[in-house]
């Protein structure tokens, strides 16, 4: 398949953007508080989480945390009175890569796990995520990955066939949901660079 027959669908958070929620929660309580908080055996805050990912309000998702564990209640708060602090860096490599298939006519998406209340703030602060022709959030959809489902919506919204899509997440899960779905997914560790995966794909980067 020649490159100007595929785009290319990019995951955003540990993709484009860092995203690490511990200097948002330290900003609130503390470092050390932060850390307590982040491996916490009574408290899956990732799970939690996925939740507002998956549509659930902020609000509800708080007040739920005040009821169930009240102790861990600042630590939720801090975490959103200063999400800004959890997306701060860009991933840069990447990002030039985001922005030479751009600049190539490839056709550029994203699939991301995001809060659609929090997901503003992304916005404001990457101007890189305005090449995206589209971008999928999942709390906005209601669905979030690795669910079947949000790779459906996907293909509605881009109006193209899953199987001219490559797709770049750094979640096994999500790559494997994505692979399943007809998508040719590369899973994005740090460890390998992402502009040789995509040469190989044949695409001009």
């Amino acid at each position: 398949m020649a490159y100007d027959d595929l785009a290319v669908v990019f995951d955003l958070g540990n993709v484009l953007i860092r995203w690490d929620p511990h200097p948002a929660v330290a900003a609130g309580v503390g470092a050390e508080e932060a850390r307590r908080f982040l491996a916490a055996e009574d408290f899956d805050f990732l799970a939690w989480n996925h939740l507002m990912d998956a549509g659930a309000r902020w609000a509800d998702a708080s007040a739920q945390v005040r009821d169930s564990h009240p102790h861990w209640s600042p630590h939720v708060a801090a975490y959103g009175d200063h999400f800004a602090l959890s997306i701060a860096d860009p991933i840069e490599a990447n990002v030039a890569v985001l922005r030479d298939l751009h600049a190539a006519g490839v056709p550029v998406f994203a699939l991301t796990n995001w809060s659609d209340e929090l997901f503003p703030q992304a916005l404001a602060r990457h101007d890189f995520l305005g090449l995206f022709a589209d971008i999928v959030v999942s709390g906005a959809e209601g669905l979030a990955k690795p669910d079947p489902a949000i790779f459906e919506r996907l293909r509605e919204r881009i109006g193209r066939p899953l199987g001219t899509c490559v797709f770049v997440d750094d979640s096994a899960a999500n790559v494997a949901a994505a692979a399943a779905a007809g998508m040719d997914a590369i899973r994005f560790t740090g460890e390998v660079e992402l502009r040789p995966q995509l040469r190989r794909r044949g695409l001009p980067v």
